[in-house]
């Protein structure tokens, strides 16, 4: 499988000439869900999803399918008939060859005042977890973890206990996009020190094997 890295929240993952992307939101690339014969999004906010991307990629392949829950599938569902596919906790689904199982149910806490709103994480081929917005374990092993490495719900320390939780083979950083590069080699070098995993970071626009 063939991962590339968009700005911020965004995966793009390739196979057997087939492609699902996940999370093209607002900070991401104006380009990054075109092409895609599934899309997937983890929630509802602008950084994860952006309803014009989404509308773009659908418009460009009439083959294209979106699975997401409730809140986003209703902005989109009337538009495309038959193409929207509303998921949940514990659903599994198989897409242009992709198998899919949706874990978690709610974003991490920004702050108690603040409501929190459903998020569902991702697990691609038994093998690849994007967890949105939240810190979701997926109640089984994990090789590639999305590691969700700045945001205004986590702290370093929050990140580095959920590398070790999961377990993963690998973790490459996602949700980066408010992340300086003056601060860049202070998480690589902690989260590499101490989350006791191979630690990865891709540049957008780059691509590795997975």
């Amino acid at each position: 499988m063939k991962l590339t890295k968009n700005t911020h929240a965004c995966v793009r993952l390739e196979k057997d000439g087939r492609t699902l992307v996940i999370d093209p939101g607002m900070f991401t690339e104006e380009d990054a869900a075109l092409g895609a014969d599934v899309l997937l999004v983890t929630h509802e906010h602008p950084d994860h999803f952006d309803e014009g991307r989404l509308r773009a990629a659908l418009e460009a392949n009439p083959a294209a399918e979106v699975w997401t829950l409730r809140s986003v599938a209703e902005q989109l569902a009337a538009a495309f008939p038959g193409r929207v596919h509303t998921v949940g906790h514990g659903d599994t689904f198989t897409a242009a060859g992709f198998e899919v199982q949706v874990h978690g149910e709610l974003h991490a806490v920004i702050h108690p005042d603040i409501p929190r709103i459903t998020n569902v994480g991702f697990l691609v081929d038994g093998s690849v977890f994007h967890p949105g917005d939240a810190l979701t374990v997926p109640d089984r092993p994990v090789e590639t973890l999305f590691l969700p490495v700045m945001a205004p719900w986590n702290k370093i320390s929050e990140v580095i206990e959920y590398v070790r939780e999961v377990k993963p083979v690998r973790a490459y950083d996602i949700h980066d996009a408010l992340l300086t590069d003056l601060a860049r080699p202070i998480y690589d070098r902690q989260i590499g020190a101490l989350a006791g995993t191979d630690h990865r970071r891709l540049a957008p626009g780059t691509s590795t094997e997975l």
